[in-house]
């Protein structure tokens, strides 16, 4: 390809009468992208059922369809560019010959398209002096025929005496007289544009034209066949007569009906088939505050779908949906979701809105959030599915901030009421009625969600919640069994742990204290063995300051973080907080429990007091006393420090006890038997 096309002198529009057989279709002019090419098939924009070769080429190319169009059928070609300049040159920047061309490319296509527009207007002869071409004002117009006067100039000529329909006057007070045509012009059939009904004829090209032409267009009774995608665009409407206003497909190889721009409605029908009942897509501009109101679509593969599409300028936000019905669905009653690198649709409501299977297959779920975010709501809800499905309601990875108020869920064969997959975020449930025979709530994110009358067995799960007065006729905490020897890092997904250091000694790590304001944890021990649970703080110095020892069965602390520290609150030394120890040589006393029982039956045994100034230390006291027959001393010491009352102690008979206490800089005797 050339690096700039050539802007030949040709118009730029050229039109075919098709034969029925001829499906490719050449264009002679040049286009820089396949989005400027507007397509026609009797007056009707095509949105899809073609594709465009030859883009970017000076000598034009061709337009193929997939079907070649009906015979009769007056197929247009057209260049039309938005008559903007969204580029600039930057000041001092490169100045390409390149750029130059294509800026120069585009405003010669845009000149030929005005140029086109001016030719078909009507206007004065090169040769004749033009006159007034300023119509009469719109009082002196109104309800007249536009005619010439003597000098050939425009002037309003009154209808009377001209073949024409009676006026129309409505009953009531201050109405007033309107002529017939243009009241026949306040609501538009698609009858008006050729539309059968007849559920024989393809209707397809009457609603493309209808809606072309008209902002709103009215289905009246009757079965529309189509055999392609009918959009209604920005600022439109299709208002149907009911449910005997019937948009029937050919196939379920298309979407029946496409949002493709804001600010549009569907009302009053029944949409039967199609590989998606109604779409919304960003694809012409922001999908957003379109309303879909008292429809019903039956046997599409999916009933309505939301998609974010391919531009994040183009979303697909605020969308509304209102007493829907999606019925016998093969994939998913209600999809939102992402096919390209558009955002996910955002903030969509639906009210009053059912996916029900009436018996048929169903291998997607009744309402399938796989994206979306920013509180996409279902009120009052109802997904009632047959067994085949994966879920009455589901909130996909890449689903958060979804919100489920008083839905109602159906199925059986272990179909979940509502499926929560993992990387989805903060679900909200309220008041759920779960039908189905499967989980309440199958969550797999981890307890990302929040639930109110919801679940089971638990009917209320709330996360992080700041309660000003709460009266609590009972409590439960979550609690976690530990048993695995080593380190453990305690997270915040529990209250309470009780750890079982039977394996081999556990130390348990509180989480930073900056990471868990407020929050009061409890760490039981629970076995009966030797063993110590150390308490101590990831990244911090831990509980009061320093680590804490559980020795004894059953000891226990509960601490509190106040985001700066980790605080004691409450703690335990059980009865039989003893630990009993038969051994010689060195034995370093670890203040794990209060009274040690040596035996010193083999030989000599010191028993070795930490330093008095050790954090484990300080303000405790214990007991040490000697329980053997043996005339072997039990010698009671102090690492790097003299020992009790500033020298060592024997324990040298049975029985022999001595009590003593630290104060941070000296051991102490309190007591001493024998």
């Amino acid at each position: 390809m050339p690096e700039h096309i050539k802007m030949p002198a040709v118009t730029p529009v050229i039109r075919y009468l098709a034969d029925g057989t001829q499906a490719v279709f050449v264009y002679p002019f040049p286009v820089f992208t396949a989005d400027d090419l507007s397509v026609f098939l009797n007056g009707a924009p095509q949105a899809f059922g073609y594709t465009v070769q030859n883009a970017g080429e000076t000598g034009g190319g061709t337009v193929t369809f997939a079907t070649a169009p009906a015979s009769g059928t007056v197929v247009t070609l057209e260049r039309l560019l938005p008559l903007e300049r969204v580029t600039d040159f930057i000041e001092g920047g490169d100045f390409s010959a390149r750029a130059l061309n294509n800026e120069l490319d585009a405003l010669t296509a845009g000149l030929q398209q005005v140029s086109r527009y001016q030719a078909q207007m009507l206007r004065y002869g090169d040769h004749e002096t033009p006159g007034d071409v300023v119509l009469p004002e719109r009082s002196l117009r109104a309800g007249k025929a536009l005619g010439f006067n003597a000098s050939g100039d425009p002037v309003a000529v009154s209808l009377a005496g001209s073949m024409a329909a009676p006026d129309f006057t409505a009953t009531g007070t201050g109405a007033v007289t309107r002529s017939s045509a243009d009241k026949f012009g306040d609501l538009v059939s698609v009858r008006d544009f050729g539309a059968a009904g007849d559920g024989l004829a393809d209707d397809t090209l009457a609603f493309q034209k209808a809606l072309a032409a008209h902002d709103h267009v009215f289905v009246p009774d009757g079965t529309y066949l189509i055999g392609n995608t009918v959009t209604v665009g920005e600022r439109k409407s299709l208002i149907g007569a009911g449910q005997k206003a019937v948009i029937l497909c050919q196939s379920n190889g298309f979407a029946a009906l496409e949002l493709s721009h804001g600010y549009a409605r569907i009302e009053n029908l029944r949409i039967e088939g199609g590989a998606v009942g109604i779409l919304l897509q960003g694809r012409e501009g922001p999908c957003v505050q379109n309303n879909v109101e008292n429809v019903t679509i039956w046997g599409a593969a999916t009933g309505i779908k939301l998609d974010g599409y391919s531009d994040p300028a183009k979303p697909c936000y605020w969308n509304n949906f209102t007493r829907v019905l999606v019925a016998q669905p093969g994939l998913h009653g209600f999809h939102l979701t992402l096919s390209g690198a558009g955002d996910t649709p955002n903030a969509n409501r639906f009210h009053m809105c059912r996916a029900y299977s009436l018996g048929a297959d169903i291998t997607g779920s009744g309402f399938y959030v796989e994206h979306g975010a920013l509180n996409n709501s279902f009120i009052d809800c109802e997904a009632n599915v047959k067994g085949t499905a994966a879920a009455c309601f589901r909130l996909g990875a890449g689903s958060s901030k979804t919100l489920l108020v008083n839905p109602y869920a159906e199925s059986d064969n272990g179909v979940p009421n509502v499926r929560i997959d993992a990387g989805s975020e903060e679900t909200s449930i309220i008041n759920l009625t779960a039908q189905s025979d499967g989980a309440a709530i199958y969550d797999l994110s981890g307890g990302n969600f929040d639930a109110v009358n919801a679940g089971y067995p638990d009917k209320n799960r709330l996360r992080r919640t700041a309660v000003t007065d709460l009266k609590a006729t009972l409590m439960r905490f979550d609690t976690e069994y530990i048993d695995t020897p080593g380190a453990v890092a305690l997270d915040l997904s529990h209250s309470v742990h009780l750890v079982s250091a039977d394996g081999g000694a556990i130390t348990a790590s509180l989480p930073a204290a900056a990471s868990a304001a407020g929050v009061s944890m409890t760490i039981k021990k629970i076995d009966n063995t030797a063993n110590i649970v150390t308490v101590a703080e990831t990244g911090g110095p831990g509980p009061d300051g320093s680590t804490l020892l559980l020795g004894g069965e059953n000891d226990y602390v509960t601490v509190l973080s106040n985001g700066a520290e980790w605080f004691i609150t409450a703690t335990s030394r059980m009865a039989g907080n003893t630990r009993y120890y038969d051994g010689t040589g060195i034995y370093d006393i670890d203040m794990a429990v209060d009274v040690y029982l040596l035996s010193s039956y083999g030989g000599a045994l010191t028993a070795r007091l930490p330093p008095a100034n050790a954090a484990k230390a300080v303000g405790r006291v214990i007991t040490l006393k000697k329980t053997d027959v043996s005339v072997n001393d039990v010698t009671v010491t102090e690492q790097g420090g003299n020992g009790p009352d500033q020298a060592a102690q024997i324990l040298g008979d049975q029985y022999d006890a001595i009590t003593v206490a630290s104060n941070g800089s000296q051991w102490y005797i309190v007591s001493r038997f024998g």
